[in-house]
């Protein structure tokens, strides 16, 4: 059970790390758009997101997928730039009648970049270990928490702005979108890989 923990802890430290703050940008700007009425399509997404990220941390740990770390590195801020353009430009689009479907394949492939992009630095950690599917699952567990914490926060904020200060929710959306492109755009220039 302490292993358990240990991986628990290793994924909620993963999100929060502000050091590595890629995959808090990135849910950012993934949940900016939405609000309480739809916290349970926010729920799915960073559902669909643990999932596809843990698989492929699963596909690395097993050596079933070996991929470049230098283009992983480019394609993490590429995937948040891109969500964050897509906010931008669809903010006026009311929230119920967003495509999920296509946020769901976004964020589905989105967190499988993301999961290779942090699955060097977890085969290191589980060099020693027999058994992968327990760490998996604690780290999955981790991930799952943190965000949820992330994502709470970013509702809360879209709920303030407009309940206090009054703001517009399409003109907080790209507001806020275009402050996660400001600092993308140099994690761009420098993962560039060619």
């Amino acid at each position: 059970m302490d292993n358990f923990w240990f991986y628990i802890q290793l994924g909620l430290e993963h999100v929060l790390d502000l050091d590595a703050y890629d995959h808090i940008l990135f849910l950012a700007a993934l949940a900016i758009p939405f609000t309480f009425k739809s916290w349970k399509k926010v729920l799915i997404l960073a559902t669909v997101f643990t999932v596809a990220h843990c698989f492929s941390l699963g596909l690395s740990v097993y050596e079933l997928v070996v991929v470049d770390a230098g283009i992983i590195e480019f394609l993490i801020p590429i995937t948040i730039f891109f969500t964050a353009i897509h906010n931008v430009f669809n903010a006026k689009r009311v929230t119920e009648k967003k495509n999920m479907q296509a946020y769901l394949i976004a964020t589905g492939f989105f967190g499988l970049v993301h999961g290779f992009g942090f699955s060097n630095y977890f085969k290191m950690l589980m060099a020693g270990e027999e058994e992968k599917i327990v760490p998996l699952i604690g780290f999955a567990t981790g991930i799952e928490f943190s965000q949820i914490l992330i994502l709470l926060v970013v509702l809360c904020l879209t709920y303030f702005s407009g309940a206090v200060f009054k703001i517009k929710q399409p003109p907080f959306i790209q507001f806020m979108s275009i402050i996660i492109l400001c600092i993308t755009i140099p994690m761009l220039i420098t993962t560039f890989p060619w």
